[in-house]
Parts: C-alpha cells; sequence; structure tokens
C-alpha cells in the first residue's frame, strides 16, 4: 500500500538543512496579487490591479504584432546573443552592442551583479526602502548588506530619499556593489545628475556603482540623468533598464545592462544561455520603435500622477513626492486594514511595511478612470 512520504520519511536532517546559509535565510519576494485570484477568493469580479507598477495601456500594439509573429517558430532556440535587440539598444544608448547584457527581467540582471562581485567577506551597500531585490540577491551569496539610512521624512523636497553622503560613508575595500535606484521604487524619489555624478566620481574605481533606472522614461524633471552617458568616464557603473514598465511588457520578462564591456564580459559569464527568449525579443524591438506609445504612457501617467497626488493630500494624507508611475502614502493607520477594505471593493494596492515603511501602501498610476475608481475605495476604507 502507497504511504504518504511525508510521514514514512526518516527523521533528521533533510536536503533543506544543506543549503547555503544566506539562502535559508531569506524571505521569498512576494509579488502583487493576481486579479483573477482576488476574484476568485472574494467571489467578486472587475478588479483592477494598482500593486506592480505595469503600465495601464498595455503594450504597444507593434510589440504584439512582433510577439505573434514568432510564435510559429517556438520550436526553434533563440538568438542567444540577441544581435538584433542588443544592435537597436547599443544604438539608443550610443554604446557599442558589447556592452549590452540581456536578461530575463532586470530583476535577473541584478543578480548576476551579485552572482558575480558579491561573496562571504564582502558587501553592498544601499538605502533604506529601496528596492526590495538589493538586499535579497545580497543575502543569497552570503554577503553583506550595508542598510544606509534614508533622508528625513520631514525633508521638504526628497523625503525617505538616498542620503549619498550617508552611504559614500559606508563604502571601503569590501563593498564591492553599491545600488542607486533612480527613481527608487517604492518612493518614487529621485538624484538629480550633479549630486549623483558627483557619488560616483568619489567612488573607488573596482566597486560597482548599480544605478537602476527602471522607471527612467516616465522621468520629466530638469536635471533627470541618464547615467548610460557616464561610462566613459566611470567604467565602474552599470545602468540597469527594464522593459517591464513603460514598455507594457512585464509578462515576457525582458530587462538589460548597459557598461563597459569588460563589466558586460563578466556578466555574460555567469548568464544563462537563452536566458531571454524569442517572443521577448521580437516583442522589445518592436516597443523600442513606437515613440507614440512610449509618449502617450507618459502623458498618461504625468495626469494620473497630478490626479493622485492633489486627491491624496485633498483626504490630509502625507504623500511621497513621486517622479515614476506609482505612488506611495501614508494611511495615518492600520495599513493592511486598509489593504483589505480596498481588496473587498476590488482594487488590488500594495502595502509596504517590508521595504521599513509601516502604515505606508503604494499604488501605480493608471487612467483617470481606475485613479479615480481607487480614490473613491479608498475614500470608503479610510471612513
Amino acid at each position: 500500500m502507497a504511504t504518504n512520504p511525508s510521514e514514512s520519511a526518516a527523521p533528521g536532517p533533510g536536503p533543506a538543512t544543506r543549503a547555503v546559509s544566506g539562502v535559508q535565510g531569506l524571505q521569498p519576494y512576494q509579488p502583487g496579487k493576481p486579479v483573477s485570484e482576488l476574484e476568485r477568493e472574494l467571489g467578486i469580479s472587475e478588479a483592477v490591479k494598482l500593486a506592480s507598477n505595469e503600465n495601464p495601456l498595455g503594450p504597444s500594439p507593434r510589440a504584439v504584432e512582433a510577439a505573434r509573429g514568432v510564435l510559429g517558430e517556438a520550436h526553434v532556440y533563440p538568438d542567444g546573443n540577441a544581435f538584433e535587440l542588443k544592435a537597436a539598444l547599443a544604438a539608443r544608448h550610443g554604446v557599442d552592442p558589447a556592452q549590452i547584457t540581456l536578461g530575463n527581467g532586470s530583476n535577473e540582471v541584478l543578480e548576476l551583479i551579485a552572482r558575480t562581485w558579491l561573496a562571504p567577506g564582502r558587501a553592498s551597500v544601499f538605502s533604506a526602502h529601496a528596492f526590495a531585490v538589493y538586499p535579497l540577491v545580497t543575502q543569497a551569496t552570503g554577503a553583506e548588506a550595508r542598510v544606509v539610512p534614508a533622508v528625513s521624512a520631514d525633508d521638504a523636497r526628497q523625503p525617505f530619499g538616498h542620503d549619498l553622503d550617508a552611504m559614500r560613508a559606508r563604502v571601503d575595500d569590501d563593498a564591492a556593489v553599491v545600488f542607486v535606484a533612480n527613481p527608487n521604487n517604492p518612493t518614487g524619489t529621485w538624484v538629480d545628475a550633479q549630486a549623483l555624478e558627483a557619488f560616483v566620481a568619489a567612488m573607488p574605481p573596482q566597486t560597482v556603482v548599480v544605478i537602476d533606472e527602471a522607471y527612467a522614461e516616465y522621468v520629466e524633471e530638469d536635471g533627470y540623468p541618464d547615467a548610460t552617458r557616464w561610462l566613459d568616464r566611470y567604467p565602474n557603473v552599470v545602468v540597469t533598464r527594464t522593459f517591464s514598465k513603460i514598455q507594457g511588457l512585464a509578462g515576457l520578462r525582458l530587462g538589460y545592462a548597459v557598461s563597459s564591456a569588460p563589466v558586460a564580459d563578466m556578466l555574460n559569464r555567469v548568464r544563462q544561455p537563452f536566458n531571454v527568449n524569442a517572443v521577448a525579443q521580437a516583442a522589445g524591438l518592436a516597443a523600442l520603435e513606437d515613440s507614440d506609445h512610449i509618449r502617450h504612457s507618459v502623458a498618461v501617467n504625468r495626469e494620473g500622477l497630478v490626479q493622485l497626488d492633489r486627491e491624496l493630500r485633498a483626504m490630509g494624507l502625507r504623500v511621497i513626492p513621486s517622479v515614476g508611475n506609482f505612488i506611495t502614502f501614508d494611511t495615518g493607520t492600520d495599513v493592511n486594514a486598509v489593504h483589505d477594505r480596498l481588496q473587498r471593493r476590488g482594487v488590488i494596492a500594495r502595502p509596504v511595511e517590508n521595504y521599513g515603511l509601516p502604515g505606508h501602501l503604494r499604488v501605480t498610476v493608471s487612467t483617470a478612470e481606475d485613479n479615480e475608481r481607487f480614490l473613491a475605495a479608498l475614500r470608503e476604507a479610510l471612513a
């Protein structure tokens, strides 16, 4: 008679106990809840997801058409070197294709950086309230994560922003990687060109400085830098970008790094063959060519940011000024209770207590209609 394996297993340590210590201590990244799961759980319909900073306009129609066009060749391995996509990205950034590293989303690129330069006895440096992947990839390698307190919540211009002076002070010979998200998720804060370049110039040449520009295309502020323009002066800089946000290709997982060629060579030594599939490559190439879709996405986001910021402040809520496609605010109460009430009204947002922001909720900027639906649900949830 068959037995339950968990009941018949011999007592004592199993394979999980031999996982490396950094992995054993990890808490897995928790993605935003899918609409289908919420609707199934609560028996509701027409829910809206505003938890994962996705483009409410979806992908470019050109990208969709290009993706469909390669499905008939799904039995063929993709171009492992992604020649056409890398050439297009290189032309976009004014670099050589050998300076481009592709990833299964920019998350994978961040992991490749960690696997290449972090290890026990080394450290990464990043700000509090920064992207959750930085501590995850650091801990998985057994390296030390040096989390630097952010700018005060009472700072008039950049509450909860990066304190670059404090970060610089934590960089020593053991600090192999520095992560700077610009703009930062989940706060939406940003660093201007003058301050960021001064920070980069002060870094030891052997320290890899990662400028994470996942939301760069949304930023319209004067003085916002494109760090890919600095690579000739600072060969230790790695700039990461993604197709998951403004290009609307989150479901296809496509990201990349722009760096010096020697840095890209190191990253490609640990990158898995065929890590970017043919559908993502085709869609990404077409998305780059659709400037109208990008402009429309920026315009919709600009209007939505103003709408959400204005109405949240009108409710008396403390809002963190954002330049991304999301906005984070202090609910002033039990954020999990507010989150639950929103979900029961068919709106999925994102509590960010795990980022060291208790009481705060992050919401994606969407269409005017969806923004208003969120605001109406929030008023009821806070009543």
